[in-house]
């Protein structure tokens, strides 16, 4: 996509609904705008103080996160999948899996095939919130590459490659020290909104002088 073409950044895991409910917004947004809006994506690693040393992920870190905190989200994921008309999984139904995988494969395409990361991104966020796919699964990443035409042999080597890893991590610091502490993060122009917000808030956030729809 061509450098001239108006740009958003959104910071996002793809294990967070929230994530996945925001960018259909953006989606929105876009589709109603009259002129072209690239995504600047920034991957976030929500669950990284839950990874212990061997790699794998132990859900039974306190993260400071109580039931009545998980009760909240769940009903917010509802009204918002209800008010956006998205169509989702579940959340029982949605396995717990380690998105660092995934986030090594997106970041790897982003940088060798800009042109192909945006249906790359979207297949991962559908294998995971619609079809309940392992996205943290090498083969599953690899078949969702080959999906969207892209070789799934470079795909495995990008989540093999240490240099790339380390790479990964600090753009993870990178968004902390940024002040990004949740998920999806939109920024435009130096101001952000937080949350899966409206397309309307988008538009607002991006065209602040355009009249009220």
């Amino acid at each position: 996509m061509s450098e001239d073409v108006d740009r958003i950044t959104m910071y996002s895991d793809y294990v967070c609904p929230f994530c996945y409910l925001g960018r259909q917004s953006l989606d929105e947004y876009r589709s109603a705008r009259g002129e072209p809006l690239a995504i600047d994506w920034r991957p976030f690693d929500l669950r990284s103080n839950k990874r212990g040393p061997d790699g794998k992920i132990d859900h039974s870190v306190d993260d400071g996160k109580d039931e009545a905190y998980y009760e909240r989200a769940r009903e917010n994921v509802e009204r918002l999948q209800e008010e956006y008309d998205v169509e989702m999984r579940n959340l029982d139904e949605v396995p717990e899996v380690d998105s660092l995988n995934a986030q090594l494969a997106s970041t790897a395409v982003q940088s060798d095939y800009p042109e192909q990361w945006e249906a790359f991104d979207e297949a991962i966020f559908t294998a995971l919130w619609l079809d309940g796919r392992d996205i943290g699964d090498p083969e599953v990443l690899a078949d969702l590459a080959r999906e969207v035409g892209l070789d799934p042999t470079e795909i495995r080597a990008a989540i093999e490659d240490d240099a790339h890893r380390e790479q990964v991590h600090s753009q993870f610091s990178a968004a902390q020290q940024r002040g990004v502490t949740g998920v999806p993060t939109f920024v435009y122009d130096d101001h952000a909104a937080r949350g899966a917000v409206p397309p309307e808030h988008l538009r607002r956030l991006v065209e602040p002088d355009a009249a009220p729809q």
